[in-house]
This record gives C-alpha cells, structure tokens and sequence, in this order.
C-alpha cells in the first residue's frame, strides 16, 4: 500500500490526464455523431427538394403539352373546316363557271349574234371557246 500512496504524485496526474483525454473524446465521438445526423439531415432535405422540383417540372410540362395537344386539335379542325370552304367554293365557282357557258350558249342561240364579253373581273374564270 505504500507503494500506492509513493507513486500517488505521478498517478493522480495520469488519471487526470485520460480522464480527460476521455471526456475529450467522448464529446469529439457526440459532436461527430450530431454533425453525421445533421449532414445525412441535410442531404435527406436536400434530395426531397430536388424531387419536389422534379415532380413539379414534369406537371408542369405535362400542363404544357395537355395544352398544346389541344390547341393543335383545335387547329386541326379549323384547318379542315377551312379545307372544306375551300373545296366548296370550288365547286361553286365551277357550277358558276358551266352555268355562265350554258347562259352564253343560250344567248348566242336565241339572239343569232354572240354573247357579250364577260366582265373583266371574271374573264380569267370564263376562259373557253372563242364565244363569237
């Protein structure tokens, strides 16, 4: 025991000394540990964000082309509608255009003398035979 109570001046500093080398490193092992939790905390934030994002852009354009798909659509059926006028309009004129030869045909008959020349504004569609 007395050799405890001699070596009492060097061992009292040595348990001081890991003792608080062991606080030390319990401490530096928590604040690692707060610091691991923090960082997989803010990456976990971080991912939920960018998928947040994700979602968000994709309904976004997923709006955007629902629109689009509509307004071509409704372009796709003016355009046939338009194309439907057209033709027709077509056929009018050529009515128009076989009614005016009978008309001329007609007049030509019943008067012995030909037609008269068609206005200047419709002879380009009256094109045909020499009528006189």
């Amino acid at each position: 025991m007395d050799g405890l109570v001699s070596l009492a001046p060097v061992l009292a500093p040595l348990f001081g000394m890991l003792g608080a080398l062991g606080g030390a490193w319990l401490v530096y092992r928590q604040g690692k540990k707060n610091s691991e939790a923090t960082a997989v905390k803010n990456l976990t934030d971080g991912f939920t964000s960018l998928l947040e994002q994700q979602r968000a852009s994709t309904q976004q354009t997923l709006e955007r082309m629902t629109t689009l798909e509509a307004k071509y659509e409704t372009l796709e059926r003016s355009v046939e509608e338009l194309r439907e006028e057209q033709r027709k309009w077509r056929r009018w004129k050529a009515a128009a255009v076989e009614y005016i030869h009978d008309l001329q045909d007609v007049i030509r008959a019943a008067l012995n003398r030909p037609a008269p020349a068609p206005p200047d504004e419709i002879a380009s569609d009256i094109t045909g035979p020499d009528w006189s």
